[in-house]
């Protein structure tokens, strides 16, 4: 067991989360000596309590873990019985709460059911559709480009503070179509978010504020874009409505985009037989991407449910109602009754999520991370970590799978030998 949970006396003899919660042991995902293995406690997790596991996602928000590859798919496609709405848990959080802003409910596809989910997915779904893939490889490499001019003289850098976060952010603002100061405010609030030292509630006004500026921009002058799409989409959404669309999307794409390339990038450096097998095409960067989603994924827990009454999994365990189901990609994909094999160009993962709630943007993302990827790998081919792989901390946090910093060093370039082209200018529908 890790040395920081419980004393076996106190966790319960059976498995699971029972109804009754008062007097259980629950296991906290927020702490640093979770950050620093999840794996190990994943593990130890799954000798204790099975596919379903009592957790804290913050101090006194109580949730169930599910471990369990088999367990997850069943619920991920079971929306009747395990529904994506929180409006009746979140009665009982406190507004103070720093998760409430990543759980709460929003008129979104995130967070709703039924056919108000259905409304909101098709809406989504038709707008991403409309990107020109092959101007999107523009508007990555001219971002990477002038990133990788910006910081390549120095010799050293922080891939996540200087390249892939802004990268992601550029990228993504283009894509809705953002004027650089609601890019600005919209980024800030997010980072606020996503930090659980931060103010969560005032990263989500400001993040808010930003969106609801720029749909009001885009009614009064649409452009080729995401947001001018959902506006004109034929679901009729209102403002209040397309402000979370959009919120979702930079949730949705920011924070984990920017893990997977990181991650990504991260892993290739510490295992130099991955690493090397990238380099020298044996692998594809498409394939080093789904090891990634598979064995550590940038979302580590989340697609989040609230059943409406008690629910029996598994045959053997009740869990309760209104209560946030957790599902665990990490652990679900690493769970030993699935794992063994090739992963490379193995799609089961749970990375990006299964069932009526996979990630939309699925195609974007890793059309974005891979692109990341190649142009920071043909500009800078022998990076290297600026520190011991052991001195890389990882951020506490009971959603994300996320470092610090990705300090590296390499020889310096004066100019990035790949230029954008000319098509980059805009995303054409």
């Amino acid at each position: 067991m890790p040395a920081a949970q419980c004393d076996v006396s106190q966790c319960p003899t059976g498995y699971g989360s029972p109804v009754d919660t008062e007097s259980e042991f629950r296991f906290p995902l927020y702490t640093d000596d979770f950050a620093a293995d999840p794996h190990t406690v994943y593990a130890w997790m799954r000798e204790r309590f099975g596919s379903l596991v009592p957790v804290w996602l913050a101090p006194g928000v109580p949730a169930t873990l599910v471990i369990g590859y088999w367990t997850a798919l069943a619920i991920l496609n079971d929306p009747e019985h395990f529904p994506a709405d929180p409006t009746l848990w979140q009665r009982g959080i406190p507004a103070e709460c720093p998760i409430l802003p990543m759980m709460q409910k929003r008129p979104n596809a995130l967070r709703s059911s039924g056919i108000e989910h259905a409304r909101y997915r098709v809406a989504n779904m038709d707008a991403l559709g409309r990107v020109d893939l092959i101007a999107l490889h523009a508007v990555v490499e001219r971002s990477a480009v002038g990133l990788i001019d910006g910081f390549g003289g120095r010799g050293r850098a922080d891939l996540l503070g200087e390249y892939a976060l802004p990268l992601v952010f550029e990228v993504i603002s283009e894509l809705i179509g953002c004027d650089p100061d609601i890019s600005e405010q919209t980024a800030a609030g997010m980072a606020m978010m996503f930090d659980t030292t931060a103010d969560a509630a005032a990263g989500n006004q400001l993040a808010v504020g930003a969106l609801a500026e720029l749909v009001a921009r885009k009614r009064a002058r649409p452009g080729k874009d995401v947001t001018s799409w959902l506006i004109a989409h034929r679901v009729g959404l209102n403002d209040a409505e397309l402000v979370h669309q959009l919120f979702t999307l930079y949730a949705a794409t920011s924070e984990p985009l920017t893990n997977l390339i990181v991650n990504t990038v991260s892993l290739m450096m510490t295992r130099p037989d991955f690493g090397g097998r990238v380099v020298g095409g044996e692998v594809t960067t498409r394939d080093a991407l789904t090891h990634v989603l598979f064995r550590d994924p940038p979302l580590a827990n989340f697609c989040m449910s609230y059943p409406r009454r008690p629910q029996l999994v598994d045959g053997k365990v009740w869990v309760p109602a209104h209560q946030p189901i957790v599902i665990s990609l990490a652990a679900c994909n690493n769970d030993p009754a699935v794992v063994g094999g090739n992963i490379f160009g193995n799609e089961s993962h749970l990375g990006l999520g299964a069932g009526p709630h996979r990630c939309p943007a699925r195609t974007l993302a890793e059309l974005i991370a891979g692109d990341a990827i190649d142009q920071l790998l043909d500009a800078l081919p022998e990076v290297e970590l600026a520190v011991p792989a052991e001195r890389l901390r990882w951020r506490p946090g009971p959603f994300h799978r996320s470092l610090e910093a990705l300090p590296v060093v390499f020889t310096p370039v004066r100019h990035c030998p790949f230029r954008p082209t000319a098509e980059s200018q805009e995303i054409p529908s």
